[in-house]
């Protein structure tokens, strides 16, 4: 009975004088910079894709990306258009229903709800496929399907025609390449859980049809629920009635009414997290605290793309972004990172980027948080800010081979390209083609 349709002022001396604390900090970091050893091999383009659970092995080359995993799922056959409708004898055959909408899913990923970049549309289709579904894995929504049925009546009777999907909702993971000692005191790359998880909805393609009070159709599926609209039990539903439409029932009404507030409800429920991975502009309350001072580490250090003469360089403007440069005597500086107010947890680095030259902190910019490929920038004073802390994923001890993620964001640091001025930016997924692994080597 059913059929598929088509679908920081500066900061001076104060800088320089290490505390104890500082000098605990500094020692954590030399590690990054150790000389080379061997480290992993480098994934291929083909590898760099494939769907990664925590504990999986990883590449140095993945350090600076990050993958979606599955955590949970739930399907539920939906409804999301309906209509009543009696056939009478001699007005059987073809019938242009048109629906009312029973309920709206629209499609969405975290807190924002937001498809800038590759994160979720990866994070759709592997809860997709994990469950052998092909699902909606752009920001689309059910009520832009058209509510009109075509359908073929053949016997008379009381109808609910119908368009349902199957919803998709469940929650999801953010994996990071980081690397993990082992038992045996030696250390591996890993896939490990960081931050930037969340919840996510979606929808199959619909269905369209028509069922009565009499058939026998499958439990729990979305002709099942069609069936349920009709109400079969009440004396309305055997009532003789003029062919056509059918008012709503009391519980049609009721439902419509309960989707009606939900949507309400999701409104606000959907607008960005005050503090949470992926928050965009203005999601937080209030402006950032100036801090008056950071602990920063003696240590002065390059982020340079490995093997290659290209370091990340702050600007000499403020209004323009950290980009790639060559180091040289001319370069003022501006090539030279402390390591601020550092912190650790489960083997996963986290400070603030301060810079000698200009005397700022790297960030991104609060208009500009939910943008993919938005520049890194730099601000001054420092800040209390999630937006100028980032998390610094390492790779095996004897390789200084990096990666970095804005902590408020969850996006990686990369760049498009290999080149004298080409900006860092911020990439939801990161670089796949391992571009967004850097080098953290001490000056």
């Amino acid at each position: 009975m059913l059929r598929s349709i088509g679908p920081v002022s500066r900061f001076g001396r104060s800088f320089t004088a290490v505390t104890a604390t500082a000098a605990t900090l500094a020692v954590t970091a030399m590690s990054l910079a150790a000389s080379p050893a061997a480290a992993a091999p480098t994934a291929s383009p083909a590898a760099a894709s494939t769907t990664a659970k925590p504990g999986d092995t990883c590449t140095a080359a993945d350090l600076g990306t990050r993958k979606p995993y599955i955590k949970s799922t739930e399907v539920s056959p939906t409804i999301t258009h309906f209509k009543g409708w009696f056939v009478t004898e001699g007005t059987t055959g073809n019938h242009v229903v048109t629906t009312s909408t029973q309920t709206v899913i629209s499609v969405s990923v975290g807190a924002t709800g937001g498809f800038e970049g590759s994160f979720p549309v990866q994070t759709l289709t592997a809860a997709g496929a994990s469950l052998g579904l092909s699902v909606k894995v752009d920001a689309s929504s059910t009520s832009t399907e058209s509510n009109a049925v075509t359908w073929n009546f053949n016997q008379p009777g009381y109808y609910g025609v119908y368009k349902g999907t199957k919803k998709v909702t469940g929650t999801y993971a953010s994996l990071n390449c980081n690397r993990v000692q082992q038992s045996g005191g030696g250390w591996a790359l890993k896939w490990i859980e960081g931050p930037g998880g969340g919840s996510f909805t979606t929808f199959t393609t619909l269905e369209e049809g028509a069922v009565r009070c009499q058939d026998s159709v499958p439990a729990n599926s979305i002709m099942a629920k069609a069936q349920g609209l009709l109400d079969c039990g009440s004396p309305a539903a055997k009532a003789e009635r003029p062919a056509g439409a059918v008012p709503p029932t009391a519980k049609q009404k009721r439902d419509r009414l309960a989707q009606s507030k939900a949507a309400g409800q999701d409104k606000v429920a959907g607008q960005p997290k005050a503090d949470g991975p992926g928050a965009k502009a203005g999601a937080k309350a209030g402006a950032p605290i100036a801090k008056a001072d950071l602990s920063c580490g003696s240590e002065l250090y390059r982020i340079t793309v490995p093997g290659k003469s290209l370091s990340w360089g702050a600007p000499h403007l403020r209004a323009d972004s950290v980009r790639l440069r060559p180091s040289t005597i001319f370069s003022g500086n501006l090539d030279q990172w402390r390591l601020c107010n550092v912190t650790e947890s489960d083997g996963v680095m986290e400070a603030t980027l301060w810079n000698l030259g200009n005397q700022a902190c790297a960030n991104i910019f609060p208009q500009n948080a939910g943008t993919d490929q938005t520049p890194l920038m730099m601000e001054s004073p420092c800040r209390e800010d999630d937006l100028q802390r980032f998390y610094i994923y390492r790779d095996v001890p004897g390789s200084s081979k990096i990666g970095v993620q804005n902590k408020y964001t969850g996006s990686m640091m990369g760049h498009d390209r290999y080149a004298d001025g080409e900006s860092v930016r911020q990439y939801s997924s990161g670089r796949q083609d391992g571009s967004g692994t850097y080098t953290l080597n001490r000056v």
